[in-house]
């Protein structure tokens, strides 16, 4: 076989959101990929490789979903650019694979005629296959690939089925050399989208049989969690188990790691004679990132309800139900979505926004969603509740720092509904777009994509704690140990040094709050990533064992009174962004005016908020 038969080929995946293309794509390329963004632009770039039978290597990459190449939002340009060749730094695919939805059929058609009247080539891989034969649902597949002129392959992603099938009939087209040039390509207008809607009609009508057993299931399921009422209770029910379950599931877990952390530094400390190189890896280096790392169990959670829901079909549905009351406060009823996944973290929430096709839709939701409750404020979160909130139970079932996390959770999602319709009555007055979307089917998540997936974004906090706390941290132990306490000194050592000098520099913009000048000190840190301020906390009160959230609990109940404490929550709620989430919002909006602002509404929103928890404790007895 001549090397050009075995040269490699770039395969693009094109489909339809909820059509099961990632799914498609792990199965395609297991631990083979890599995630990374595109040249100029923060839409996520998935690649991986396939090793032919024959040796030929296939570079697969996963493109955002779209519904067609006229392309709207910022995920829908970046695929369209891509299928054209036309994306900076990168080589037009030599073959596209149409991802489909076998059961729905219909929107899916129309996106293949788009994609063949490109010119590239096409293989139609109809995934979820099996459910459309459970259905009854009867597919002409010789003659509807006769009539789209591409090859059809069924699959099941989830079950790796038919996955050896697509990978045989793509290298078949890319060894035929029918890869051709991508033709000059016009977006249409809406008379061609009516015609390549209506052919799609056709084809369906002419190739598709109804299905014999209809799902009754899912319109049995959907008159419950779509109902005005029912569907609303159901949603509340859900967050509120998934925000109890961050905080009582992880304890355990959380426990382990304190322990190792405690064990390693206690090696540490009896290995290394030098006071100086012991502190730095002890009390610096184990103490700080042992203080972040002890609360990847709760992160993983949280991320672990997330994936599962959206997996399972039920994320389009919130977003559905959440449309009357998101549409009353400015928001965008697709806005759901982002809100949602900033519970984990702001830079992807705000980088989903890109599926919102109107501008000023996207940015109000862009603007309001670091208000959600993000993973990195759980540390914080985790600590004030431990030293503040007494560990009983409510009416005998439900732990009360649980329902204390639920209400700082329920104060987010009320701040950012209430922030966007300011945003709205201030910067624009146009009534917000209609909600249309597609509905998938409901689907039992796959364990191996379930777990692929959370690896995927533990790793992304684990290389956090590496690539931003670990330096931090030595920065603040270096801070709050030089210069030394001069001899003869009656105060502790740490208000001699950088450290100190800077806090009580701070300190008098912060006390009508009631913050002292060790939270100061921790707030500078928690600019460039919030979760570092625990670890500070535990460095500035010099804590021996600061990895320990049980024993910094205990000390900042013996130093702060409950206002100041309740104080420091309340400034989190609405902390000002970290520093990567206001840089992810300059790309994002292009522009640095609306980081500004962002830093700004939510700098005052965090000092009025914690200024009055203060005050009103203060004035019930709290001091």
């Amino acid at each position: 076989m001549s090397d050009l038969a075995l040269s490699p080929a770039r395969v693009a995946l094109v489909g339809n959101p909820n059509s099961g293309k990632t799914a498609l794509f792990n199965a395609l390329t297991g631990a083979r990929q890599k995630v990374a963004n595109y040249a100029g632009v923060t839409v996520e770039r998935k690649e991986g490789v396939v090793t032919t039978a024959s040796g030929r290597t296939l570079n697969i990459l996963d493109l955002p979903g779209t519904y067609s190449l006229r392309a709207r939002s910022p995920d829908e340009v970046v695929t369209r650019d891509a299928v054209l060749g036309q994306l900076t730094g990168e080589a037009a695919p030599d073959i596209v694979v149409c991802v489909a939805d076998a059961t729905n059929l219909r929107l899916v058609l129309r996106l293949a005629l788009e994609l063949k009247a490109v010119g590239r080539p096409m293989v139609l891989a109809l995934n979820m296959y099996d459910i459309a034969q459970r259905q009854g649902l009867k597919i002409d597949l010789e003659g509807l690939s006769r009539e789209i002129g591409a090859p059809i392959v069924t699959t099941v992603a989830t079950r790796r089925r038919g996955i050896d099938d697509l990978v045989a009939q793509v290298e078949a087209v890319v060894a035929s050399g029918a890869l051709g040039t991508t033709n000059s390509w016009q977006e249409p207008d809406a008379a061609a989208i009516r015609k390549a809607h209506a052919e799609a009609q056709r084809l369906v009508r002419t190739y598709v049989r109804p299905p014999e057993h209809p799902d009754t299931w899912t319109g049995k399921i959907d008159s419950v969690l779509l109902h005005p009422v029912g569907g609303m209770v159901v949603l509340l029910a859900l967050l509120f188990v998934m925000f109890q379950a961050v905080f009582t599931w992880a304890t355990p877990l959380m426990d382990g790691i304190e322990a190792v952390f405690v064990a390693l530094g206690t090696w540490v400390g009896a290995g290394v004679s030098n006071s100086l190189l012991r502190s730095l890896i002890s009390d610096g280096l184990i103490a700080g990132v042992g203080g972040v790392l002890v609360f990847l169990p709760q992160i993983l959670i949280l991320f672990l309800f997330i994936l599962a829901l959206e997996d399972l079909g039920y994320m389009a549905r919130a977003a559905f139900l959440m449309d009357k009351i998101m549409g009353g406060a400015g928001l965008h009823g697709r806005a759901f979505i982002p809100l949602l996944s900033s519970f984990a973290c702001a830079i992807p929430g705000i980088m989903a926004t890109r599926v919102i096709d109107s501008r000023q839709d996207r940015l109000t939701t862009i603007l309001v969603a670091p208000l959600m409750t993000c993973s990195a404020r759980i540390p914080v979160y985790t600590l004030i509740i431990s030293a503040f909130i007494p560990r009983t139970t409510v009416w005998g079932l439900f732990s009360l720092q649980g329902l204390v996390m639920f209400g700082l959770y329920a104060s987010g999602i009320v701040s950012a509904l209430l922030v966007s319709l300011v945003i709205r009555k201030i910067f624009w007055r146009s009534a917000v777009e209609p909600f249309l979307m597609e509905l998938p089917t409901y689907k039992l998540p796959d364990p191996s994509n379930l777990a692929r997936n959370l690896a995927l974004r533990g790793m992304i906090f684990i290389k956090r704690a590496g690539k931003i706390i670990l330096p931090l941290m030595i920065l603040i132990w270096a801070l709050s140990t030089f210069p030394y306490a001069p001899v003869g000194a009656t105060r502790p050592a740490i208000e001699y040094s950088f450290a100190g000098m800077i806090g009580h520099f701070i300190q008098p913009l912060l006390a009508p709050i009631g913050f002292n000048w060790q939270m100061a000190i921790a707030l500078v840190p928690g600019m460039a990533a919030r979760e570092v301020a625990v670890a500070a906390l535990g460095t500035v009160y010099a804590v021996g064992d600061a990895d320990n959230v049980g024993t910094l609990a205990r000390t900042l109940a013996d130093h702060w009174s409950l206002a100041t404490g309740l104080s420091f929550l309340a400034w989190y709620v609405f902390a000002p962004q970290c520093a990567p989430t206001l840089g992810v919002v300059k790309r994002e909006t292009n522009s640095w005016k609306w980081p500004a602002i962002m830093f700004t509404y939510m700098t005052a929103l965090a000092y009025l908020a914690a200024f009055t928890v203060y005050h009103v404790a203060l004035a019930l007895g709290g001091g």
